[in-house]
């Protein structure tokens, strides 16, 4: 091993990811470092403050950052406001964090003024949310314009709960994610928490049958029938994560092992032979170097996903609101 790598290497173990400055899909680091320079420093103190009110406002940040790129690319669409935004859409029900990139975009419309795009404010706010949850940090490249189409009707496109493997896999590879990929960035439900809504019918009456998904460790199903009750409130929040759910760790992917995943989709993961040697990968250990390579692989897998159908140049613009074209 040579000493580079060596270093490197001993950073890993040591918890400190190392992503060098790159340029993808025609962005790049440092963007801003002479157009706007504290450009990332006021997205990131935004998010501090806003985190700091709300822990849970990091896990709503992420999920906002993966439907924006999911539909028309990463180009803060799912930012604008509409009857028929790709913000309506039912996928999208419930997505918060919105005043967060409101509050630092406002800020850098102060200092900067039509320079920092509202997408590339939405994927640095992603990356502080993650840091922010005892995560991993990283270089994002920025250099994203800002969409000028938001369509309900695109929104298809998203991956739902219900999802077998077979569909995730063909909906994250239409976007160039493979399935190293997929169950990467699924590993981001270690942190937030979903309705009783979305997964009760696994509870109760999966596939029609009037028994629950066999899936599901029975002790476990007894929990979430106790917090989940038939018939009851179906909008009462539950962790994706039982065991740290504002802890960005591995512990996502022991859950799934162990049949305690929360939603299908997650669950599903283990089914499946190739997404399963993934997920055993990085259940290995919380503590352990398997651990760490998921906080090592998680950066790259974000990168990649914030990469999907940019716009830079001239296509685009940089709005001066979020919420509405220029």
């Amino acid at each position: 091993m040579g000493a580079a790598h060596l270093i490197n290497f001993r950073l890993l173990v040591w918890g400190i990811v190392i992503i060098p400055a790159l340029s993808q899909g025609g962005l790049k680091t440092g963007f801003y470092s002479s157009s706007c320079p504290k450009a990332e420093s006021i997205v990131r103190s935004t998010v501090e403050a806003h985190f700091n009110k709300d822990p849970t406002v990091t896990a709503g940040l992420l999920r906002l950052h993966f439907h924006d790129c999911f539909v028309q690319g990463c180009d803060g669409s799912i930012l604008i406001a509409g009857a028929s935004a790709e913000k309506t859409a039912r996928p999208n029900a419930g997505l918060r964090g919105f005043e967060v990139i409101d509050d630092a975009k406002s800020q850098l419309e102060g200092l900067c003024p039509g320079v920092v795009s509202c997408a590339d404010i939405l994927a640095l706010a992603a990356r502080d949310a993650v840091d922010l949850s005892g995560g991993p940090s990283w270089g994002v490249p920025t250099g994203r314009r800002d969409g000028r189409i938001s369509s309900s009707a695109e929104a298809s496109s998203l991956p739902t709960p219900l999802d077998p493997v077979p569909t995730q896999r063909q909906k994250f590879a239409s976007k160039g994610l493979d399935d190293h990929d997929l169950v990467t960035l699924v590993g981001a439900h270690t942190i937030g928490q979903t309705d009783c809504l979305f997964f009760q019918y696994r509870l109760y009456n999966f596939t029609s049958t009037g028994n629950s998904d066999p899936s599901i460790n029975q002790a476990f199903l007894a929990q979430l029938q106790s917090t989940c009750p038939k018939n009851g409130d179906g909008s009462k929040r539950v962790a994706l994560d039982k065991d740290s759910q504002f802890k960005f760790d591995v512990s996502f992917f022991k859950n799934v092992r162990d049949g305690n995943g929360i939603l299908e989709s997650d669950q599903r993961l283990w089914g499946d032979s190739s997404t399963r040697r993934i997920v055993e990968n990085y259940a290995g250990s919380i503590r352990g170097l398997l651990g760490l390579r998921f906080d090592f692989e998680f950066p790259k897998a974000m990168i990649k996903m914030s990469s999907i159908e940019v716009k830079t140049g001239t296509r685009g613009e940089i709005r001066k609101i979020c919420s509405k074209l220029n």
